[in-house]
């Protein structure tokens, strides 16, 4: 299995439905109270594909897709349109919208993250499927250059500065980001005429971890 650099077709994608998944498990006892445990330490994304078909040539691009992953065997990008960025949807992408570290004066590599917090609690998901040429960072509040003060592996989310900030300096980072998915189905099944009836076919996508 390996890893497709490419992007379930957009246009597609939007029309999708899906989101973070989370396993806990839960046990009550006897007293009635509940005992409660989550054996994943990060969320998974699932989505549904066929939501966003509209036609038979929607179907068909979908089949060559999934043809060219060989179903389950390669996973690829997929845009989850609700959650494609560092900061709000509806706002451009900043050199500030994510605090991914602290200089120390030695480190020169840091991974990309998106906070999710409410209220004391929050969330650090590792962004490893940045977009290429949407990475934007800063120490502080100086804005810095792709290529001449840092670059970024657009296949693990890493970024890594030519000269390490210095201690104590905030670094920042803004980006859209894809999520690393696979065929959760060996199978599409689909006709025609079901299609001109309005009924579309599941076909379900799983995040995967890399």
């Amino acid at each position: 299995m390996a890893f497709h650099d490419v992007r379930f077709p957009e246009r597609l994608a939007v029309g999708a439905s899906g989101g973070p998944e989370r396993r806990t498990e839960i046990v009550t006892l006897a007293t009635g109270y509940e005992a409660r445990n989550a054996p994943w330490s990060e969320s998974r994304r699932r989505y549904d594909a066929g939501v966003g078909l509209a036609s038979l040539d929607d179907l068909a691009r979908v089949v060559e897709f999934f043809e060219a992953r060989r179903g389950q065997l390669h996973s690829f990008r997929w845009k989850d349109p609700l959650d494609f960025k560092s900061g709000k949807p509806s706002e451009p992408v900043s050199p500030v919208d994510q605090q991914i570290g602290t200089g120390d004066g030695t480190v020169t590599t840091f991974q990309l993250t998106k906070r999710y917090a409410f209220g004391p609690n929050v969330y650090d998901r590792e962004i490893t499927k940045p977009v290429e040429g949407s990475v934007r960072l800063s120490l502080d509040s100086a804005e810095q250059i792709e290529g001449a003060d840092f670059t970024v592996d657009y296949l693990t989310g890493e970024v890594a500065f030519l000269l390490p900030p210095a201690a104590g300096l905030s670094v920042n980072a803004g980006f859209e980001f894809d999520v690393p998915v696979r065929f959760d189905t060996d199978r599409i099944e689909a006709s025609l005429a079901a299609l001109d009836a309005g009924e579309i076919p599941s076909i379900p996508v799983v995040e995967v971890r890399q």
